[in-house]
């Protein structure tokens, strides 16, 4: 057994306070050390008990989440899974969170499904567990802090920055044909510092996998648009896949290549319904491996689990790139280490070295 994880639970719900706090506690592991009504309370309790993770609900009268969390990531970070409601209003003020510093959320209706309690519990934990082990963690709430900082002084959220240095990649000759990337735990983060600093000249199309509820990534595609000089959007059925155009598989359903007359496009389905995840970013690499005609570049990024490893697999098979991000700017460090474990890895980069990377193995000056 590790160390006791102490927990501040804050929502104004009465019941949603006892549901998570019985969630929470069936790990022996983990302690529920406060909870609060409000965000006013609950940062008084943060500062006085000082936890190792607060969950946060968004709606809550007096202070609400997102007030209180700029707060707690000025004041004193610490890592946050906001407790959010699962409609198009939910998933925008979830993706400001996320984008304040939050690490992570659970989705708040889900909590009052009685035939859905086991997984929700189970997934509920395993996020906790990940988020507060995280090797990464500390420094990575410091650069919130430095960011939130400039944000507050006005120079505003994410925006497209210089890039960083590519890393240390042997040099390719692939031709590459796409670029398919899956990402979970933490991934609506470093996709912001990801996707805004790709040249809009960037050679190839992208289709992105990010574990999400339906809605929630059509927000993120909308906010990551507004950022970007690539075009990104939600993928719908029929969509072409071409050059500067990123396609984001809708939340709930898979997202799979077709060949067409003219080129390929993305099909949008509920099927297969047996998969772990929805979208999965496995059904989505391989078929891209499947439809493709030459290499494609892989990317995996932070996030729990290793969906993506049979897909990326295929694309090595076939003559691909696998590019993981690293351990130390992983939220969680288990999608791309299961592809590092499993040997296809070919380069290992951080996050912030992953745009000039991208644009070094597709031969592109940003």
């Amino acid at each position: 057994m590790g160390k006791t994880i102490n927990i501040i639970v804050i929502d104004d719900s009465a019941f949603m306070r006892k549901s998570l706090s019985m969630m929470l506690e069936s790990d022996p592991e983990i302690k529920v050390i406060a909870t609060a009504r409000d965000g006013k309370e609950g940062i008084e309790k943060i500062r006085q008990l000082r936890p190792d993770l607060i969950t946060m609900d968004i709606e809550m009268p007096g202070m609400d989440g997102l007030t209180a969390l700029r707060i707690i990531m000025r004041d004193m970070p610490l890592p946050v899974l906001m407790v959010s409601s699962l409609t198009t209003e939910g998933a925008q003020s979830t993706l400001e969170a996320l984008s304040l510093g939050a690490v992570d959320f659970i989705p708040k209706e889900l909590s009052y499904v009685s035939l859905d309690i086991v997984k929700i519990k189970e997934e509920l934990i395993g996020k906790v567990k990940n988020i507060v082990r995280s090797r990464s963690l500390a420094s990575r709430l410091q650069r919130i802090r430095t960011s939130t900082a400039r944000s507050v002084a006005g120079e505003g959220g994410a925006v497209r920055q210089s890039v960083s240095g590519a890393a240390s990649v042997a040099s390719t000759t692939k031709d590459f044909k796409a670029l398919v990337l899956g990402i979970s735990t933490g991934g609506p983060f470093a996709l912001l510092q990801t996707l805004p600093k790709i040249s809009g000249k960037f050679p190839l199309g992208i289709a992105i996998v990010q574990h999400m509820p339906p809605r929630f990534t059509k927000s993120m595609s909308e906010r990551l648009n507004s950022l970007s000089e690539l075009t990104v959007k939600e993928a719908e059925d029929g969509d072409m896949f071409e050059p500067g155009i990123v396609l984001v598989a809708p939340g709930g359903q898979h997202m799979t290549f077709a060949k067409t007359g003219s080129g390929v496009c993305v099909r949008i389905s509920d099927e297969p319904r047996n998969t772990l995840y929805h979208p999965s970013a496995d059904i989505m690499m391989s078929s891209a491996a499947e439809v493709f005609s030459g290499p494609l570049l892989g990317v995996i990024m932070t996030g729990m689990g290793k969906d993506g490893l049979e897909g990326l697999k295929l694309i090595k098979k076939k003559g691909g790139y696998v590019l993981a991000q690293d351990e130390d700017s992983c939220v969680v460090y288990g999608m791309p280490k299961a592809a590092v474990d499993e040997g296809i890895a070919d380069a290992v980069v951080p996050l912030e070295s992953i745009p000039a990377t991208l644009h070094k193995l597709a031969k592109c000056k940003p």
